[in-house]
């Protein structure tokens, strides 16, 4: 028994399942709102159209056996609970919800079609690929280019290596300018100094 209820557990427990679980209830959700947009919005402007004829789709049944009734005011009327008939309109309704449903998951899983190859195309874009000299840099420290953790492990030391270049660099690059700013110095920076030079006698 707590074998079985282990197993129920890791089946449960898979992605695909719990992805199929939040599909239905999505599904159902989704089902009762076309149903209601079709009955409310769709079937009164259908039935509108078709005013000319009679009740709209209500009134399209075609009646294969007939059963009348006496209603409160003596009139003799069909009685739908014991006739038997083809309800045109029932029948027509469905297709109408069938339409809209998959119309709309259409284009659903359209839009989420383009916005995963927007994103695939993202990630391709960021993703940093290896050049000729990578790999033969690779190749020379004994590293594979095809094995994914050779290839991260080699471009995070290339990343860690630019940036300690590019910090140097920049280093440099200040050194340079505030030794080019001594060697030339501007009004402002020679006002500076003798306002620095007075306030040390003082």
């Amino acid at each position: 028994m707590k074998k079985f209820f282990k197993e129920f557990k890791e089946f449960i427990s898979r992605g695909n399942i719990l992805d199929m679980a939040v599909g239905v209830i999505i599904g159902g959700a989704f089902s009762t709102i076309v149903t209601a947009f079709t009955n409310g919005i769709i079937m009164p402007l259908v039935n509108l159209a078709l005013s000319g004829a009679g009740n709209g789709l209500e009134s399209a049944l075609t009646f294969l056996k007939k059963v009348y009734t006496v209603d409160a005011n003596g009139n003799e009327v069909v009685d739908l609970a014991k006739s038997i008939y083809i309800d045109w309109g029932a029948f027509i309704t469905a297709i109408l919800n069938f339409l809209i449903i998959a119309l709309t998951l259409f284009v659903i899983i359209k839009a989420a079609m383009a916005s995963s190859k927007l994103l695939h195309k993202a990630k391709e874009e960021v993703k940093p690929k290896l050049t000729k000299e990578d790999k033969k840099a690779m190749k020379a420290a004994g590293k594979k280019p095809g094995k994914k953790a050779d290839r991260e492990a080699y471009l995070a030391e290339k990343a860690a290596k630019e940036a300690e270049e590019k910090a140097k660099a920049e280093a440099e690059e200040k050194a340079k300018a505030e030794a080019e700013r001594k060697a030339n110095p501007t009004e402002a920076d020679l006002l500076k100094e003798i306002r620095d030079l007075l306030k040390k006698k003082a």
